[in-house]
């Protein structure tokens, strides 16, 4: 059986971070590609933002170029600008499919023809 490793042993380095991040922008795109309907291809959309938030604080929190004991706040700042446009983001997308919704009865983006005369 394999010894389990010390407490001190474990650390979670940048190439952990931006492993996590890869797979859930992957996760994103897949979702956002594969699925026809728009509530879905929304999430994917916000998995592929949250991905690149993670990315951000993770680069943000291993920078080297900030002096020993000062805070890197610039990473966490840009983040809740990101998360910012992406909630303004979701809220007006998810108003217009409530309103594509009540005028088609559907959120499929194939059956959705608005733009088309």
């Amino acid at each position: 059986m394999p010894e389990i490793p010390a407490i001190d042993e474990l650390t979670v380095t940048l190439a952990h971070y931006l492993v996590v991040s890869g797979l859930v922008f992957g996760i994103g795109v897949v979702v956002a590609l594969a699925k026809r309907n728009a509530i879905a291809v929304l999430m994917g959309i916000e998995l592929m933002l949250n991905a690149a938030n993670l990315t951000i604080l993770a680069f943000s929190r291993f920078s080297s170029a900030f002096a020993p004991g000062e805070e890197p706040l610039s990473g966490h700042a840009f983040v809740v600008f990101v998360l910012t446009v992406a909630a303004a983001e979701a809220a007006v997308a998810l108003a217009l499919a409530v309103l594509v919704y009540r005028r088609r009865e559907t959120v499929d983006l194939d059956r959705v023809n608005l733009l088309r005369w």
